[in-house]
């Protein structure tokens, strides 16, 4: 029970800035409940949004407060999937053999820097035309629960890092737990379709990177719940969901 608990805490200490539950000891028997409790995590920072969004939905201009749940949520992440997203634009554009080495370069090159930005842009704008943000617990969580799910089926393809200690010791027993917990949260929202869609985002962002580097890395993770969010977000504002 007190690995559960300090795989939950690390969880939280690794995809938020939430001060109160900060663990950084990687200890063996931990970082698989830690992946198992993702989803949960970004379910929780959408319940915090959607929260604040209610709180002051009568006070602020609609597209200001868009804005602002848009801050943050960039604020609550401490921007640490935009880094992410960043570091793999730059890989994507790095030649083949050295794009790995070019992601794990501690600076934003040109073009994930000018893609981030562009990036940062369309979500912005996104948040501030949405008006379904009661979904907005479940986008956080599918985003998160397509990593997961990623970490249990795709190599991991870094030689080092908390993603190897990740993938070493997520069973398959908490990946059933974290997929059967998001699905009952999907099912009681009744938006089955929203899992299928993001489901097949991460089919089309497997069958890039299985294709270009042969597995994922952590850059690529975060890419993909960036990419993630962005496009149920806009799936729903386009009304095709």
């Amino acid at each position: 029970m007190r690995d559960i608990f300090k795989g939950f805490a690390l969880a939280i200490s690794m995809l938020t800035t939430v001060p109160f539950f900060k663990v950084h000891d990687f200890y063996k028997g931990i970082n698989g409940y830690a992946v198992m409790f993702y989803p949960l995590v970004g379910f929780l920072l959408g319940v915090v949004l959607w929260g604040v969004h209610t709180l002051l939905s009568p006070y602020v201009d609609s597209v200001h407060l868009g804005i602002i749940i848009f801050g943050l949520l960039v604020l609550l992440t401490g921007a640490l999937h935009l880094d992410g997203f960043s570091d793999t634009v730059d890989g994507l554009y790095a030649p083949k053999e050295r794009a790995l080495e070019v992601m794990k370069d501690s600076h934003v090159g040109g073009m994930g820097m000018i893609m981030g930005v562009t990036f940062l842009i369309l979500k912005a704008s996104s948040l501030a035309h949405f008006e379904l943000f009661y979904l907005l617990p479940l986008i956080l969580m599918l985003s998160r629960l397509n990593a997961v799910l990623a970490i249990y089926f795709y190599p991991y393809i870094s030689p080092s890092g908390m993603g190897t200690l990740a993938k070493e010791e997520f069973t398959k027993k908490q990946m059933l737990i974290a997929f059967s917990y998001s699905l009952l949260i999907v099912l009681l929202y009744n938006k089955l379709l929203l899992l299928v869609s993001a489901l097949l985002v991460l089919f089309v962002i497997k069958s890039v990177f299985i294709k270009r580097y042969g597995g994922f890395t952590g850059d690529i993770y975060g890419f993909s719940i960036e990419v993630n969010e962005l496009i149920l977000f806009n799936f729903l504002l386009f009304g095709l969901i």
